[in-house]
């Protein structure tokens, strides 16, 4: 058994429909999926606002390298270009952690090494598993918590925007 966490973010184009597009792609392998929150973006590059969100996956056929490739696949399905670090994206897959898997490869740095940083990846992260923890980190809630009471200012849940119908 191979699960993973993964998050997602769109901020070009119809950006629900890229999210929409990457859980079509993990198909039966979704175990579940956070609500959406629109956020907005970081990075130095002037940018719409994302939306952003997790998802848990599981697919015994599948390592770590295979969501890596999965996710890759998806992000090209949705034309997604690589022209600028931290630029606006159709879709972004990353890969934050793979149950019992360190990887300090630096195509697969595993868990994701932004994550204690990213409440656009741990809040969503908290709404799928209350008791999430990030290895070699600690609980997920308490990342949260360490970021501080404005974590979460730019952040805004998206109830009208549903990724699993």
């Amino acid at each position: 058994m191979t699960r993973a966490v993964l998050s997602l973010g769109s901020n070009l184009g119809d950006r629900l429909a890229h999210l929409r597009s990457a859980v079509r792609g993990f198909g039966d392998a979704l175990v579940a999926a956070s609500p959406v929150y629109e956020t907005a973006a970081w990075g130095g590059v002037e940018q719409p606002d994302f939306l952003n969100a997790v998802l848990v996956v599981d697919d015994p056929a599948l390592d770590a390298w295979g969501w890596l490739r999965r996710g890759q696949a998806l992000e090209r399905a949705a034309g997604r270009t690589r022209e600028v670090r931290w630029g606006p994206r159709t879709l972004d897959v990353d890969v934050v952690t793979v149950d019992g898997v360190t990887s300090d490869d630096p195509e697969l740095l595993l868990p994701h090494p932004g994550t204690p940083e990213r409440a656009t990846v741990l809040r969503p992260w908290l709404d799928v598993d209350r008791a999430a923890v990030l290895p070699g980190r600690g609980p997920v809630a308490d990342l949260l918590t360490a970021l501080g009471p404005d974590a979460e200012k730019d952040m805004h849940r998206r109830d009208d925007l549903v990724l699993v119908p």
